[in-house]
């Protein structure tokens, strides 16, 4: 079974940076997709950015120019570094790795979640 643990979560002032981590362990399984979700209170769960294993990324437009995501395959770890947080990007952000299955879909793993915080 994949296990994702994320770390780095926090409470920054707008403009701060905050850098998150997620490694996942316990598996052998090839997560071919790993990235990052938020969920802020009374809204969906939302894409902020996924990075394939050969750097291939994907950003929401809300995060784009201010977040960058990176993977390091030899440690199953992918990294979040955020800059010029606005309070807009508190949430809790959840670790993703879509585990690749020959003949039949991905399938989603999560991390519990850790959560930002961005205020004054």
């Amino acid at each position: 079974q994949v296990q994702l643990v994320e770390s780095g979560g926090g409470l920054v002032q707008p403009g701060g940076s905050l850098r998150l981590s997620c490694a996942a362990s316990g598996s052998s399984a090839r997560l071919h997709l790993m990235g990052w979700y938020r969920q802020a209170p009374g809204k969906q769960r939302e894409l902020v950015a996924r990075i394939s294993e050969s750097g291939r990324t994907l950003y929401a437009d809300s995060v784009k120019g201010r977040f960058t995501i990176s993977r390091d395959n030899t440690k199953n770890t992918v990294y979040l570094q955020a800059e010029s947080l606005k309070p807009e990007d508190t949430a809790v952000y959840y670790c993703n790795g879509a585990e690749l299955r020959i003949g039949l879909p991905d399938l989603d793993h999560w991390g519990q979640g850790t959560q930002v915080t961005v205020t004054s």
